[in-house]
């Protein structure tokens, strides 16, 4: 979900302005991500396949974008890469 405020600009009027008080505007959950719920991309399946071995661990290979992204998350806090 996307926030909006108010600004108001040198000539007193106001525009609306995205996520301008927002501490960090790079970073969003995967489960907020438009595209979130298509199939991981090549990247994420070679990335996640390297950290699952490092890791001694065996994941699916049939995950979303937003699931790749939470393992490789996961696993690069428990393997120390990232």
């Amino acid at each position: 979900m996307t926030t909006s405020n108010t600004h108001s600009n040198d000539d007193g009027s106001e525009g609306e302005v995205l996520g301008g008080d927002a501490a960090n505007t790079t970073e969003k959950d995967p489960q907020d991500w438009a595209t979130g719920d298509e199939p991981m991309t090549g990247a994420q399946r070679s990335y996640l396949d390297t950290l699952a071995r490092d890791a001694g661990e065996t994941i699916s290979a049939d995950l979303t974008k937003a699931e790749a992204s939470e393992h490789i998350d996961r696993l690069q806090g428990q393997t120390g890469r990232g």
